[in-house]
């Protein structure tokens, strides 16, 4: 599901226009983006915690060749679930 496909769902649930929706989500992915940059957590009450973790350079293998290749150390993003959303999935 996208942003554009969850806009009228809440458009009609907050008595709001699906275009004033999509501004918001808009902006909401803006902010988080923005604050992920910056290095801070986002945590989004009842869905979970978005957050960038470093990882370090390590040793892998070639899943082809079964050769070792060295894999530079990278930042990614980090998503844990909340415990309401988890027990309600």
């Amino acid at each position: 599901m996208t942003l554009k496909q969850l806009a009228p769902d809440l458009a009609a649930a907050h008595e709001l226009t699906r275009k004033q929706v999509e501004a918001v989500l808009a902006g909401l992915v803006e902010t988080v983006t923005t604050r992920l940059k910056a290095g801070d957590k986002v945590r989004l009450t009842g869905l979970g915690i978005l957050q960038v973790r470093d990882r370090p350079a390590r040793t892998g293998r070639n899943p082809g060749t079964g050769q070792p290749i060295e894999i530079q150390a990278s930042r990614k993003i980090a998503f844990s679930a909340a415990k309401e959303l988890k027990d309600v999935v």
